[in-house]
């Protein structure tokens, strides 16, 4: 009867400490990566002013600072209560 003690020769305690740093070490070498939908890509346009709606706000803003823009009471009294109405 042969007895080895308690520590065989095929039995390595670091051994599997090893491989477990080994496999957080090419855990941590992985890239992040991030991929957009065609449905965020077509959001994201959207959320871009339209060229004539941005010339149409500078236009406003140009009134407004030369003190020349008017408001239309009877007009906006009406869409607002066409807003409120669901018309």
């Amino acid at each position: 009867m042969k007895i080895n003690g308690p520590n065989p020769t095929n039995f390595n305690p670091y051994k599997q400490a090893f491989k477990k740093s080994q496999e957080i070490e090419s855990e941590s070498y992985k890239k992040d990566s991030i991929e957009i939908s065609h449905e965020a890509k077509k959001l994201q346009k959207q959320d871009q002013p339209d060229q004539k709606r941005a010339e149409y706000v500078n236009e406003i803003k140009q009134k407004i600072d030369a003190n020349q823009y008017k408001i239309d009471y009877e007009k906006l009294a009406q869409k607002m209560r066409d807003f409120w109405t669901g018309k």
